[in-house]
């Protein structure tokens, strides 16, 4: 089946651009939130480095001040939070492949541990199972990475 593509009127364009644009704010918001949770005091995001697939998943570039000085990819969407240092990965789409392979990892490590008996960690490693193939899936798609 082709994919068609939908004309929008100017006003629904800068309706769906406003949406977007809140989404964005509320998913900075939303990793800031997850790395004071961290301890991980923010400084600076490199917006030119940061990706999003609104309402997906936000790749951001954030460096902290406290505990100390440093550089982190932070995820944050329709997913669990998580962030990683920048030396794993050069750019945001290499941060993603990252992380997917990362939760790949951990959901297997909930299994083999045996961990996965209690009915939320099994739902949890569920979770991270799926989410990891979706990244994976964004990751390797080069139209959306243009």
């Amino acid at each position: 089946m082709a994919e068609q593509a939908v004309e929008l009127t100017p006003e629904e364009a800068q309706q769906q651009e406003e949406l977007r644009q809140q989404w964005i704010k509320e998913h900075y918001q939303k990793a800031n939130r997850f790395l004071a949770e961290k301890g991980v005091i923010p400084s600076n995001v490199l917006v030119d480095e940061c990706r999003y697939l609104a309402p997906y998943v936000a790749v951001w570039k954030i460096e902290s001040k406290q505990p100390s000085k440093n550089t982190y990819w932070v995820m944050s969407g329709d997913l669990p939070s998580d962030y990683v240092d920048v030396k794993v990965a050069g750019t945001a789409r290499e941060a993603l492949r990252h992380f997917s392979m990362m939760w790949q990892m951990k959901a297997e490590n909930l299994v083999q541990s045996g961990a996965t008996q209690d009915p939320t960690q099994a739902k949890f490693a569920e979770l991270l199972v799926s989410r990891a193939e979706s990244l994976y899936k964004i990751q390797s798609d080069d139209k959306l990475w243009g």
